[in-house]
C-alpha cells in the first residue's frame, strides 16, 4: 500500500517474482548474499557484528573484491555509484574507519554502521561528512534522493552504469518525514491466523512467548507496523524521481531497474512483537520486481528465486560469463524474457546463526541460557541456539519448508505451504519417513555446496536421484561444517 508509485512504476511496467526468499532473515548476512551472490556459508557473514564478519578486514580482503559490483567495474567497464546502508557495520574503527572504499565502487555515498534517519556520518567517497536533523537537508531518504539524481545528471555517458541505493527505511527508528507523520491513521498490522496465537511444536525460542501478547505489546507492534509505512512513503517518491530522471535524460528504456529488501519482519505472528531472525515466511520472503529492456509489462513470476540471483543475473545483463565466478546463485534473465521450457531449481537453503551469549539473562531468570534482545514481557528476538537450516521447497506438485535446528533437541520443523500457508501445523512428526529423509539429505547437500552444486536438481526436480547411503558417509562433515561457532 505505501509503494503505489513503486508497483506501478516498476512491478506494473515488468516482472513481479510471488516467491522471492533471502537466504538469511538478517541484514548484514542478506546484504553480504546480495552483493557476493552466495550463500552465507560460503560468504561468512553470520550476523551484524564485526566478530560475525559484517565488514571486517576479513570481508573486505576476501569477499569485497569478488562481489558484483568489483567484477562490473574491473572487467565490464562499468561506472559503479553505491548511496546509502552498506554493511552495518561499516565504518568501524576496527576495520578501517570511513576512509575504506570497497573495491569496485565509482562513487561511494556509505552511512555509517547502522540505519538512521538523522544525525547520521556518510563516507563520501572516504572522507566523513556528518549530518544533523534538519529535515530539508538531512532526512537520510531525500539525501540519497538527491545524491542518486546528482550522479544520473553528471555521470560520463561514454560508459555503462550501475547503481545501488540502499535506503535504511523502513528499519528501526522509523522516523517519517514530516509530511508523512500522520498517514495510516487506522491502519494496523495484519490480523492473519498465526497473529497472536502460541507457536505450538516449534522451536523453544518460539514456545517461549507469550500468549496472549499484553495490550502494550500489542500497541507497540502496531505503531511500530504503521511507522514503517510512513517511512516507505519516502521510498516510494525517491523511486518516482529515479524513473522520472531516467525518462528525461532519454535513459530509461534501456535501463533495467530492481527493487527488493534484504528481509521480511514480523509484528505478532506467534505472538513475536516485532522483528526478523526467524525461520518463516514473513522474515525469509521479500518483494522483487524488475524493469527494463525485453521485460514484457504486468508479468508475475512464481519461480523460487533468491537474492544470491541478483548478482549473477546483474553480470549475465552486462555480458559477463558466469562460469567465472564463484556464485551460487542463478541468472533471472532467462526468466525476464520470458523463456519457455526453462530448467529451474525447486529449492533454496536458509539458514541462520543464532545470536547470545551462553549465559542466563538477569531480566529473565526463567529463560533458558543465551537469550538476546528481550522485550518486555521477556519475549526474546534470539539466542545463541536460534540457529537453523532450512531447504524452502517450490514446485509443480510441493510447496513445502524442511527445518532443522543446531540445538540439543535436534528440533525439526516441517511445514506444507499448500495446506498450511501461516505455517501453523509443524507436520515433521506425521510426514513419510522417506520424505523426510530425502528432504535432511537435500539440507546436507545445499549446506556444504558452493557455486555449480548449489544449483544441482533438488529433491523435487525430475533429474533428482535420492542415494540413502550417502546420509551416512557424509553426515557428520557436513554438520561439523554447518554449525561451526566460528566460520572465521
Amino acid at each position: 500500500t505505501p509503494l503505489k508509485k513503486t508497483k506501478a512504476l516498476i512491478g506494473e511496467m515488468g516482472m513481479t517474482f510471488s516467491s522471492a526468499y533471502v537466504p538469511s532473515a538478517l541484514c548484514c548476512p542478506s546484504r553480504a548474499s546480495i552483493l557476493t551472490g552466495k550463500y552465507p556459508h560460503n560468504h561468512h557473514v553470520v550476523n551484524n557484528t564485526l566478530e560475525g564478519n559484517c565488514s571486517s578486514k576479513s570481508w573486505q580482503k576476501i569477499q569485497e573484491p569478488n562481489t558484483f559490483p568489483a567484477i562490473l567495474r574491473s572487467m565490464c567497464g562499468y561506472q559503479t555509484f553505491f548511496a546509502g546502508k552498506y554493511l552495518n557495520e561499516y565504518g568501524a574503527p576496527d576495520a578501517g574507519g570511513l576512509e575504506h572504499v570497497p573495491l569496485g565502487w565509482s562513487y561511494w555515498y556509505a552511512l555509517e554502521k547502522n540505519s538512521k534517519y538523522y544525525n547520521y556520518t556518510l563516507s563520501i567517497n572516504g572522507k566523513a561528512r556528518k549530518h544533523g536533523e534538519n529535515y530539508s537537508v538531512d532526512y537520510l531518504t531525500d539525501v540519497l534522493a538527491n545524491i542518486s539524481l546528482g550522479f544520473l545528471d553528471y555521470k560520463s555517458n561514454s560508459e555503462p552504469f550501475f547503481m545501488m541505493i540502499s535506503t535504511p527505511a523502513p528499519h528501526s527508528p522509523w522516523t517519517a518525514a514530516p509530511q508523512y507523520q500522520k498517514t495510516f491513521q487506522n491502519v494496523f498490522a495484519p490480523r492473519n491466523k498465526n497473529f497472536n496465537i502460541h507457536g505450538t511444536n516449534k522451536h523453544w525460542l518460539i514456545r517461549q512467548a507469550k500468549t496472549p501478547m499484553t495490550n502494550s505489546s500489542i500497541q507497540f507492534l502496531d505503531n511500530a507496523f504503521r511507522k514503517r509505512w510512513q517511512t516507505l512513503l519516502s521510498v516510494d517518491d525517491l523511486v518516482e524521481k529515479l524513473v522520472k530522471r531516467l525518462e528525461f535524460n532519454g535513459e530509461l528504456n534501456n535501463t533495467y531497474i530492481f527493487y527488493t529488501s534484504d528481509n521480511g519482519y514480523h509484528t505478532g505472528q506467534f505472538s513475536l512483537p516485532i522483528d526478523k531472525r526467524q525461520l518463516y515466511e514473513f522474515d525469509i520472503k521479500v518483494p522483487l520486481l524488475v524493469r527494463g529492456p525485453g521485460i514484457k509489462p504486468n508479468q508475475t513470476s512464481k519461480m523460487l528465486v533468491a537474492n544470491i540471483d541478483l548478482g549473477p543475473t546483474i553480470l549475465d545483463i552486462a555480458g559477463y560469463n558466469l562460469n567465472k565466478t564463484q556464485m551460487d546463485g542463478m541468472s533471472l534473465l532467462p526468466i525476464l524474457k520470458g523463456a519457455r521450457n526453462l530448467t529451474w531449481r525447486s529449492d533454496v537453503l536458509v539458514e541462520y546463526q543464532g545470536e547470545g551469549r551462553d549465559v542466563t539473562d538477569p531480566t529473565c531468570p526463567s529463560l533458558s541460557p543465551g537469550v538476546s534482545q528481550c522485550f518486555p514481557d521477556c519475549v526474546c528476538e534470539d539466542a545463541y541456539n536460534n540457529t537453523y537450516a532450512c531447504v524452502r521447497t517450490m514446485s509443480a506438485r510441493w510447496n513445502l519448508q524442511y527445518c532443522e535446528f543446531d540445538d540439543q533437541e535436534v528440533f525439526v520443523e516441517v511445514y506444507n505451504l499448500t495446506a498450511d500457508p501461516d505455517q501453523i501445523t509443524n507436520i515433521a512428526k506425521s510426514i513419510d519417513p522417506e520424505l523426510l529423509g530425502k528432504m535432511n539429505y537435500r539440507l546436507m547437500m545445499l549446506q556444504s555446496c558452493s557455486g555449480p552444486t548449489c544449483r544441482t536438481p533438488g529433491v523435487f526436480d525430475p533429474g533428482y536421484r535420492f542415494d540413502p547411503r550417502l546420509m551416512f558417509s557424509n553426515q557428520g562433515s557436513v554438520r561439523t561444517r554447518r554449525f561451526s561457532k566460528h566460520p572465521l
